[in-house]
């Protein structure tokens, strides 16, 4: 459920954000009646996103039972492509971002409330797009439809929550440090989600060493433990896991991270800097 409630709460917030940041700037230039067109776009993502969900789900129930595998397995390799670009991608523009969709709003202004309504429906639907993969995926790991989906419905109620009082200014975040440290913990969930990819194409034969086990500790383990439970819950742990997931698993995690918490490149820095939004040209932002 943690893993869920992560990936639900950071997504979430996301979106909140970003919807924040289009209002508060149409209010800011007196184009209230525009504001209409932004909730017309997040109510619009919204039924995209659970239509998105439904056809997944759709689609893998009603596939033969040895294609189902391969299925899974892909929709998680996406999924973890997913949120693998998303952690990459706020961590480059977080400084920024405010002052780029200030600019996309001006602009969509220009065009007309369709715009504005297709600029928030894309925002929102990024997002959506992306949780749903994940949580459908996390189900398929885990073999639990309740408590992945519970996991994820609190962590986007939260969001909501927490992105009114941002809005709102009730209360300050440090955004810059939320998303660094959920997307580390997201490396780990993301992690987890491979693994189980690996493991369904190890199911029919598309990777080898399905009997070749590095470990095997289901005597020892209980799923149905509060301790196997949240080892299930936070990086999709698996008792009988193949030496190959336990590599795939290893390398992700290494690899990933290392880009993740490398510096950034000296252009990239200097932008963030030299951005309106920055903090320290910012003194009413919240602090990044």
């Amino acid at each position: 459920m943690l893993g869920n409630f992560v990936i639900g709460l950071r997504e979430g917030l996301e979106a909140a954000i970003v919807v924040s940041i289009l209002i508060a700037h149409l209010i800011k230039i007196d184009r209230r009646e525009q504001v209409r067109a932004v909730w017309t776009g997040v109510s619009l993502a919204i039924v995209a996103c659970l239509i998105f969900a439904a056809l997944i789900d759709l689609t893998s129930t009603n596939l033969p039972a040895k294609f189902e595998p391969a299925f899974t397995g892909t929709v998680s390799l996406l999924a973890v492509a997913g949120v693998t670009w998303m952690i990459f991608w706020m961590r480059k523009v977080s400084a920024t971002i405010s002052g780029e969709l200030r600019e996309k709003v001006d602009e969509a202004l220009v065009v007309g409330t369709s715009a504005m309504i297709t600029l928030a429906f894309i925002a929102v639907a990024r997002e959506g797009f992306e949780t749903a993969i994940f949580i459908w995926s996390a189900i398929k790991a885990t073999g639990d439809t309740a408590i992945p989906i519970i996991g994820a419905a609190l962590g986007l109620a939260t969001s909501v929550v927490l992105g009114y009082l941002l809005y709102k200014r009730t209360v300050k975040i440090n955004l810059s440090v939320f998303f660094r440290w959920t997307g580390a913990f997201l490396i780990i969930v993301a992690a987890g989600v491979l693994s189980a990819a690996v493991h369904e194409f190890q199911e029919i034969g598309w990777l080898p060493g399905a009997e070749n086990l590095a470990f095997d500790v289901s005597s020892t383990i209980n799923p149905n433990s509060w301790y196997g439970a949240l080892l299930e819950g936070t990086i999709n742990f698996n008792a009988k896991t193949t030496v190959l997931q336990v590599v795939v698993w290893v390398c992700f995690v290494a690899s990933v991270t290392f880009a993740y918490f490398r510096p950034m490149s000296a252009a990239s820095s200097s932008k963030a800097s030299d951005s309106p939004d920055s903090p320290a040209k910012s003194p009413k932002a919240v602090k990044s």
